[in-house]
């Protein structure tokens, strides 16, 4: 099923794995993975946007850089097939002529349309986490071995830290196993991670021990949530990250990551939007939703954007806030009139 991966290995000794411009834990995850997994290659490892601080619980986060790799034979694009999320990559011209004219593949979880505009082969499985797509090839494609208890001490370190690092993209995805995508395919794929060395414990509390809020972003916290709008009739929760937050606080702590979950916990709340504005007139978009509204991919398609349908982000141009925020209430009203129509021709 999924030789096509190693058909694109084949003739590659040196590979660049590239993430978008909004790393999380699950495209780090990915991306760290891949470095572990693929031991026979050179391997470098590209995002455009330093790696946030509440992620560096992953031990080699720093093997990340911003300088893209031009002497790579071939790149993997991870967690994403959505061109928006690649366009500080595609707004530079060298970046954009080399991927043009290279070997592309693009390993990738979510729901939404592949809109690449340039070649590539891919596999796109909608699945929990992008880690989970990387685990099916890795122990169909021999990446992960069938007796790992036979391993050398070197080739089993190796092997122990690319599942520790699936592991954490898995666990950050999923929410800790909770969101509505886990499975019981979800549970045996960490309990053999588990079964290859995973200790649970020391990667929680290593996790925990990296995501503790200074009481300076504690108090940026209770800022936030003093922001917090209500709309619908409490259905709908936003909050404004304006760019004065985005510049003093995110390379300490994700603002989307601080409140999200905060408003998911409000009473009512179905659907969670942290909005963000930017000097350039870009704003950008997280959207959480509950089971009562399981249509985040196709509220964030109604910008571009994409996800999944409890989970999602987007990005659009010239609106401001208040603009975004009515845009957004148009679009719920229309996803529910589609899906009351659908269901009342059924």
């Amino acid at each position: 099923m999924y030789n096509s991966f190693s058909d694109f290995l084949k003739d590659k000794k040196r590979l660049s794995i590239i993430q978008a411009e909004n790393p999380d834990g699950d495209s780090l995850g990915s991306a760290l993975a891949l470095d572990y997994l693929l031991s026979n290659h050179e391997i470098s490892l590209y995002c455009p946007v330093d790696i946030p601080k509440y992620l560096r619980y992953f031990d080699d986060w720093s093997r990340v850089t911003n300088e893209f790799d031009f002497n790579a034979d071939g790149y993997i694009i991870v967690d994403t097939a959505a061109e928006i999320l690649l366009s500080k990559l595609l707004d530079e011209p060298t970046i954009k002529n080399r991927l043009e004219r290279s070997p592309i593949f693009v390993l990738d979880h979510h729901e939404t349309d592949d809109d690449l505009s340039f070649a590539h082969q891919g596999l796109i499985q909608t699945l929990p986490a992008c880690c989970d797509l990387i685990y099916k090839i890795a122990s169909e494609q021999n990446l992960l071995s069938k007796n790992p208890d036979k391993l050398s001490p070197e080739d089993h370190e190796r092997e122990q830290k690319a599942c520790e690092y699936l592991y954490y993209g898995i666990m950050s995805d999923t929410l800790g196993m909770v969101s509505p995508s886990v499975s019981a395919d979800t549970y045996e794929l960490v309990a053999d991670l588990l079964r290859r060395g995973v200790d649970v414990a020391k990667c929680d509390e290593h996790r925990r021990d990296y995501m503790k809020k200074s009481p300076r972003i504690l108090d940026y916290k209770a800022d936030l949530i003093k922001r917090v709008q209500y709309y619908l009739d409490g259905k709908l929760a936003t909050v404004h990250i304006t760019w004065d937050d985005i510049s003093e606080y995110s390379d300490e702590y994700n603002p989307n990551v601080l409140i999200l979950e905060e408003l998911r916990m409000v009473e009512g709340v179905e659907i969670a939007v942290a909005i963000k504005t930017y000097p350039d007139g870009k704003v950008t978009g997280k959207i959480r939703t509950s089971s009562k509204f399981p249509y985040s991919d196709k509220l964030a398609e109604y910008f571009g954007g994409g996800g999944h349908p409890y989970a999602s982000g987007f990005r659009t141009y010239d609106l401001d806030y208040d603009e975004t925020v009515h845009e957004i209430i148009s679009a719920i009203y229309a996803i529910e009139k589609a899906e009351n129509t659908e269901s009342d021709n059924e």
